[in-house]
């Protein structure tokens, strides 16, 4: 079985801010329609602090939700004890779903647990520095490459401008 790509979709604020309190701190519709482009059909791996501000499987999407908690369960989601366990059901999910990818969407723990594992980021950078307690690590420019960028502003339905930015990891070539 041939490996599926692993993907981070995360929003993140210019200063690494991605939310505070276990929630969102800025309302932009078009990253959540981004959001949801990239992450239909595919199975999301996420924390339980991240599933638990949702409050629910995401429609079209499996959710597998990484754990310590041996006792947390909830219908129509998949749980996993460790990331080992959650890039496999990953894996196993993607492929009998016929998706691209598998998504990393979060959160802070489970950004800064797989950013070297990833082999694609689709970041969308919110153009503001708000107060937070919980953050994207840093792109590498010496592990990752922008593939693309697109810059918008703040449209009726974005509390702040933003840029979606595509990252690829790069990696070496084979006999150099």
């Amino acid at each position: 079985m041939a490996t599926l790509p692993l993907v981070s979709v995360v929003a993140a604020a210019e200063n690494g801010v991605i939310g505070r309190d276990n929630g969102l701190i800025w309302r932009l519709k078009s990253d959540l329609r981004r959001f949801r482009a990239l992450t239909i059909g595919r199975p999301l791996i996420m924390g339980r602090k991240t599933f638990l501000s949702i409050g629910k499987p995401l429609p079209g999407r499996e959710t597998i939700v990484l754990t310590r908690d041996p006792a947390f369960a909830v219908d129509g989601v998949h749980v996993a004890h460790d990331l080992d366990e959650a890039l496999r059901l990953g894996q196993e999910i993607g492929a009998r779903l016929g998706a691209d990818s598998v998504v990393i969407a979060g959160g802070a723990q489970v950004y800064a647990e797989t950013m070297g594992l990833v082999d694609a980021i689709r970041l969308t950078v919110v153009r503001a520095s708000p107060d937070g307690d919980a953050a994207f690590p840093a792109v590498s420019a010496a592990e990752f490459r922008q593939l693309a960028r697109e810059d918008h502003p703040a449209g009726p339905d974005d509390e702040f401008a933003f840029s979606f930015v595509d990252y690829e990891r790069i990696r070496a070539q084979p006999g150099g």
